[in-house]
């Protein structure tokens, strides 16, 4: 039943490191491992190699390479951001009930602090009411922090609408994009976007690695989180993880690249696996497939535990929630947030693809799946 071979459906947890990223990283470790930071030839050699990743990197969201902070990825990238506002007059946030963990965590850190924080619901279908993000607004709201898209149903929120409120109210936008960087094409200047963090480990580049973009406006309001050598302009200190950020970069460059090909074909392979799943008896897609993105399926096989289902499948590797809470059997927070009863939460299954992803592995995947589900079935 199991297949005789390994099939990766959980592209949103990583990704395959590409080829040619580890090509273009080995000669940083071997040959020009000098500092960055220091002055000899050898180190500014390496220091070039850094600033053309920074340019890449920058490149794939549309912003300036002197306005990337690199970090070691998304969740020291979004402590970074909230955390940085700790000196802030200004007390309450405003973030969404189905975020990621590392922004929820944070916000509680921050309540420790005499932060007040909303936490929006969203409806069924894990859009936000842009009403009730408007209403809840005051004039003591310094941040809203919303995802563009969601790490488990791939769900996207309407982000150019978001934007337009917070701009009306004068309010920072740090929009997680951890998920989006890489997959779609993202102009942080045309988004409204203040702040946004991101992962290469995502979009195929190396983990332990990652950054934080930042407007001009957020950037005068951050405090560091990290002393020491002054680094990136104060921001971040420590020796820059020069052979990371090189594989950064070049993920990122492939990634521009090469986006709009990929996506056509990720979303015909999206397509007919869903296709192929939802023949399960009462099955569903949780979120809004009309605003999701184009390699993320989270569907529902009532009756089946999810966990017990993905145990079975063994070589295909698909999640039943975040990588971040995999240690825990409790029902996602994102599928609860969005109003499914605790047996469909603990039903769902997550399948992420990637550009490595075929056509066979999703026959296989489907023809696995369904004859598990079935006979696993309550």
């Amino acid at each position: 039943m199991a297949s005789k071979h390994p099939i990766y459906l959980d592209n949103n947890a990583s990704t395959r490191l590409d080829d040619r990223v580890l090509e273009e990283m080995i000669p940083y470790f071997t040959e020009y491992y000098a500092n960055s930071g220091s002055t000899h030839l050898a180190g500014l050699a390496v220091k070039e190699a850094v600033e053309k990743a920074a340019w890449q990197t920058a490149n794939l969201i549309g912003a300036a390479e002197d306005q990337i902070i690199f970090t070691s990825g998304a969740t020291e990238s979004i402590n970074l951001a909230i955390k940085g506002f700790s000196n802030e007059d200004k007390k309450h946030i405003i973030t969404i009930a189905s975020e990621h963990k590392a922004v929820l965590d944070t916000c509680q850190y921050m309540e420790t602090i005499g932060f007040e924080v909303t936490y929006l619901p969203v409806e069924t279908d894990g859009l936000l009411d842009l009403k009730l993000l408007n209403d809840t607004i005051t004039d003591k709201t310094l941040v809203f922090i919303g995802m563009l898209s969601n790490n488990e149903t791939g769900v996207m929120q309407n982000i150019k609408q978001i934007s337009s409120i917070l701009k009306a109210k004068n309010v920072l936008f740090l929009c997680d994009a951890t998920q989006a960087v890489g997959k779609i094409m993202i102009d942080v200047n045309e988004m409204g976007i203040d702040m946004l963090p991101f992962s290469a480990h995502k979009f195929h580049g190396p983990k332990g690695i990652g950054g934080l973009y930042f407007s001009a406006k957020a950037k005068s309001k951050l405090t560091p989180q990290l002393h020491g050598g002054g680094q990136q302009s104060k921001l971040r200190s420590g020796t820059l993880n020069t052979t990371g950020i090189i594989g950064l970069g070049k993920a990122a460059a492939i990634a521009f690249d090469e986006m709009e090909s990929h996506t056509k074909r990720i979303t015909e392979l999206q397509d007919y696996l869903e296709k192929g799943l939802l023949q399960f008896e009462g099955s569903f897609v949780n979120g809004n497939i009309q605003n999701r993105i184009y390699n993320t399926s989270n569907i529902c096989f009532p009756g089946v535990n999810s966990e017990t289902l993905i145990l079975a499948l063994q070589n295909i590797s698909v999640s039943n929630g975040s990588s971040c809470s995999a240690v825990t059997s409790e029902p996602s927070h994102v599928l609860k947030a969005m109003g499914l009863s605790h047996a469909d939460a603990l039903s769902s299954i997550r399948f992420s693809l990637s550009k490595y992803t075929t056509l066979e592995e999703i026959e296989e995947t489907i023809d696995t799946v369904l004859a598990l589900a079935e006979k696993f079935k309550i």
